[in-house]
């Protein structure tokens, strides 16, 4: 039996390449249910069909209405990639108002296995509320791959490599 993987990605640079992230979480064993944020979703404008053909699903990025289905199979993991400072900042204050925060906020609550990637420059990784939502998300059960030989590296400020996203090492995360 295929195990359902949520690949939720926020608003970094490689979202842009969120297509290879699917390719290695099916290449992994996975099926794939994309969910992106607003953003993301406006970068994918126009091709969002290439990536439901990918999935075999819908590609979700806003809640449902009331009485609206929301097409997507109970996930068995979810992972966070890439994960921006705004977005860990946001979900580490509890602000779900984006599907793409609401879901990982209440799957770790629900005992879904959760791990985030972040992809941030060391400029906005140096604000103070950034390491101090990392350490929240931590403390509530998320796998915060960052630093280490596991993590990601913040990047200097305008030379992070969105295309050479480590894809591969978040999918190895995962239970």
């Amino acid at each position: 039996m295929t195990r359902v993987l949520y690949l939720i990605a926020t608003a970094a640079g490689p979202a842009e390449y969120v297509d290879r992230g699917v390719r290695a979480a099916r290449g992994a064993g996975w099926d794939v249910c994309l969910v992106l944020s607003p953003t993301v979703a406006g970068w994918w404008e126009g091709r969002l069909g290439e990536l439901e053909e990918l999935t075999g699903h819908p590609v979700r990025w806003r809640y449902t209405r009331p009485g609206e289905s929301g097409g997507l199979p109970p996930a068995d993991a979810m992972l966070v990639a890439p994960l921006t400072t705004t977005s860990a900042c946001r979900w580490a204050a509890g602000i779900t108002d984006t599907l793409s925060l609401g879901l990982p906020a209440e799957g770790v609550h629900l005992g879904v296995p959760v791990v985030a990637m972040p992809f941030w420059s060391t400029a906005l990784g140096a604000q103070p509320a950034v390491p101090r939502a990392v350490a929240c998300l931590r403390e509530q059960g998320v796998r915060v791959l960052l630093g280490g030989p596991e993590g990601y590296e913040p990047h200097p400020p305008r030379t992070g490599d969105a295309a050479a996203f480590p894809w591969h090492r978040a999918l190895a995360a995962l239970p």
